[in-house]
């Protein structure tokens, strides 16, 4: 099997290991994100999400590139995300539609549960993509429904061809063990928060032991949220900076965000690393033409402070909650 890519378990869908686009800011042109997902980059993944506010956009990229015979959809593995706001049972079958039609697809290699929280519903034809709060402002309300009840639907998208595979994000280890105990079928992957300062060796490998692939965003740590003025970020020694990270870069003539993306790799950890620049896609996908030594790896590891950035106790809860 090519490191470049493994097999999740149960639905033995293939995704690619080092993957070249994350898209998560809305905040960029129309254009910006169209030619990004029509550029001619190999083995290309597309990490999106309701609440990333630009699937739309996405999909006219990717329209236009299946229209102009750059690429066949089969050649593509496309991933969005249930937003907190749909998780009532009924509202996951239209919602999960919605997103495909932006998309210009009729059906998602990966669609996964992006918070295990449950928001009160907001109308799309209101405000889309809701964000976090229910009035779009500051008012805060949940909704009954339970995860069991949201997952449920998920596995219906499943049985209908609508998604490939099931995944979860941001879900701890209690509430992976929970989904055990109601799942038909298990999620095929976890997406978290994932670099050296937030390590979680537990929970990976309470993935690894039930087959469930572990995605990592935010592998940068603080880079990744200094666009978001996040204090914590700020105060944070980058990671790309660190001296240890530059050392090894240095020994195997790669940059640092390649020796950070091939610590996970190399540990059997899929990355998104997010990037609109095609010379840093590129980069991207060469991070498993080396192998870091196991006392790299072990030193890199070392680092960890159980840091997390993506927490709605480090800034507003919108701001935070859009980033994973």
């Amino acid at each position: 099997m090519s490191d470049l890519e493994y097999r999740t378990a149960l639905t033995r869908t293939w995704v690619p290991r080092c993957c070249v686009s994350d898209l998560y800011f809305s905040f960029l042109l129309h254009e910006t994100y169209a030619d990004g997902c029509y550029s001619p980059v190999p083995d290309r993944l597309f990490d999106g999400a309701c609440d990333y506010g630009n699937e739309s956009e996405c999909g006219d990229g990717v329209k236009r590139a299946i229209d102009e015979g750059l690429v066949k959809r089969e050649d593509l593995f496309i991933v969005s995300k249930l937003w907190n706001s749909f998780h009532d049972k009924e509202r996951v079958e239209p919602i999960c539609k919605k997103q495909l039609a932006d998309w210009k697809v009729d059906y998602f290699d990966l669609y996964i549960i992006h918070f295990p929280i449950a928001l009160k519903y907001v109308d799309p034809s209101e405000r889309y993509p809701p964000g976090f709060f229910v009035d779009g402002e500051k008012k805060l309300e949940f909704s009954k429904a339970s995860l069991e009840e949201t997952y449920h639907a998920m596995e219906a998208l499943y049985e209908q061809g609508l998604i490939k595979s099931l995944g979860i994000s941001n879900y701890v280890g209690s509430l992976l063990l929970d989904v055990e105990r109601y799942a038909k079928i298990m999620p095929q992957t976890l997406q978290i928060e994932h670099h050296p300062y937030l390590v979680q060796p537990d929970l990976i490998d309470l993935c690894k032991s039930r087959g469930i692939a572990v995605t990592a965003y935010s592998s940068f740590g603080p880079s990744s949220f200094l666009e978001l003025n996040m204090q914590r970020a700020q105060d944070t020694p980058l990671l790309l900076e660190h001296d240890l990270i530059n050392g090894i870069a240095k020994n195997h003539n790669k940059t640092a965000a390649q020796v950070l993306l091939r610590w996970a790799t190399q540990r059997g950890i899929a990355v998104i690393p997010k990037s609109n620049n095609q010379s840093r896609l590129a980069q991207n996908l060469d991070v498993c033409s080396f192998d870091l030594s196991k006392e790299e790896v072990e030193k890199i590891s070392a680092l960890d402070k159980d840091l997390r950035f993506n927490s709605p106790t480090n800034v507003s809860a919108h701001t935070s909650l859009a980033l994973g």
